[in-house]
């Protein structure tokens, strides 16, 4: 065995001659294993709140998604996408058009983006999940074309989840001027009426802004044939989606984006890498002060075996040996710290997700969820664990010397 770590196991276990050293060492340890413990909870609950957030997006995002780089709208019948549909691995092939617009009804009105989808969209993605109503999905019928308006939008028009009137929804004609006597020429105006149900994602994106309608009511208002603002794909299950994305972006990438779920909610997605980011550096910060409880452990320990290191000098050791003992002794606290923090930091992540310990608002149901979500990845423990010793090597590194130099002077 190395002698060093030898000898700076057998000193950071047994009895000191003062009893406030072992309790110093102690405390030490309960300092680093409290920061790498906020350390595994805080970026777990991250993780959580991503996983929710994209779970929201699942269900009213497809896997992939269609759209051109240049411009708002292309034909789907190109031919450079519509061989694409005939790819074995697509299970649902969509088109749909989506164009800001203004809705009204009764005396109030707002912008609003209207989606129009095909009838397969029910298929694309897990809208039933979503409803609320007694209704259901539908789209148009033989007579009228129907509004699945977000949660928020309906609390903002007053239109309730079953209107009776129907949905006013003005857009400006594309080739049309605006007429200053007669203003109302230059827009198109359509209907819409409530198929008994409105969705809730829990996004305000969506729930403030969208209406599901049917592509032909979209086409038709915003003045286009065939064309369409995106494609939206399903797979078949088991299908790699990041090798099929790899595969249509070289065969369309050049005029056109294909992107994944994460890729459509970039946004998001990087704001919560931020917010992680930044608590991440903050509890560094709070780890690196507790690491200093270490220096003040060692320096105290060096004071109280002068006489065991005159004893290893007068039997051969140098400087850089006796100085190694005590560097070891710092990361050993370290290690400690960091081993003892991860578990306890896994087990209250683990209680945290069987029993919600710690509660949202209370636990009053105001919330999506009752508790912090809380989800473990593998790589951020590595990550905890790798900062934690790195800086506890940093925080021990000089001190160690220095304090070997002036406190274990030798003896003229």
């Amino acid at each position: 065995m190395n002698l060093p770590l030898y000898i700076a196991r057998r000193y950071l276990f047994s009895k000191k001659k003062h009893n406030a050293i072992n309790i110093i060492s102690a405390i030490s340890v309960c300092g680093v294993a409290l920061a790498t413990l906020a350390l595994v909870c805080t970026l777990s609950v991250f993780n959580g709140f991503q996983d929710m957030v994209a779970g929201f997006f699942t269900a009213f995002d497809p896997e992939l998604k269609i759209t051109v780089r240049e411009g708002k709208v292309f034909d789907p019948d190109g031919p450079d996408i519509r061989p694409l549909k005939d790819w074995p691995e697509i299970e649902v092939w969509t088109e749909t058009l989506e164009e800001n617009a203004m809705v009204q009804y009764k005396d109030r009105q707002t912008m609003a983006v209207i989606k129009g989808v095909e009838d397969n969209f029910e298929q694309l993605t897990s809208i039933d999940s979503l409803l609320y109503g007694a209704g259901g999905f539908v789209l148009d019928d033989s007579v009228v074309d129907y509004g699945l308006m977000g949660i928020e939008l309906v609390s903002e028009l007053g239109t309730g989840i079953q209107f009776v009137d129907p949905l006013q929804v003005y857009a400006p004609k594309r080739h049309a001027r605006v007429n200053l006597a007669n203003p109302s020429a230059a827009f198109n105006r359509d209907y819409l009426h409530s198929p008994g149900a409105v969705f809730a994602v829990n996004q305000q994106k969506y729930d403030a802004r969208y209406i599901l309608t049917s592509l032909g009511f979209a086409r038709r208002l915003f003045d286009y044939d065939t064309e369409v603002s995106a494609i939206e794909i399903k797979l078949k299950p088991g299908t790699d989606t990041e090798s099929v994305k790899r595969r249509m972006e070289e065969q369309i990438g050049g005029r056109y984006n294909v992107q994944d779920r994460y890729e459509q909610q970039a946004d998001v997605f990087r704001i919560m890498e931020i917010e992680k980011l930044i608590s991440y550096l903050f509890l560094t910060f709070i780890l690196a002060i507790a690491c200093f409880n270490i220096i003040g452990s060692l320096s105290m320990l060096i004071l109280d075996k002068r006489e065991d290191v005159e004893t290893l000098r007068n039997l051969g050791a140098d400087d850089r040996l006796t100085a190694r003992i005590f560097l070891f002794e710092g990361w050993m606290i370290s290690f400690f710290g960091a081993a003892s923090g991860i578990v306890l930091g896994l087990l209250l992540c683990f209680l945290q997700q069987r029993f919600g310990l710690i509660s949202l608002g209370g636990g009053n149901g105001s919330f999506i969820v009752d508790a912090y979500p809380v989800s473990v990845h593998a790589t951020d423990v590595v990550l905890v664990f790798v900062t934690v010793i790195a800086v506890g090597f940093l925080s021990v590194w000089y001190p160690v010397r220095y304090l070997s130099r002036r406190l274990l002077k030798r003896q003229p």
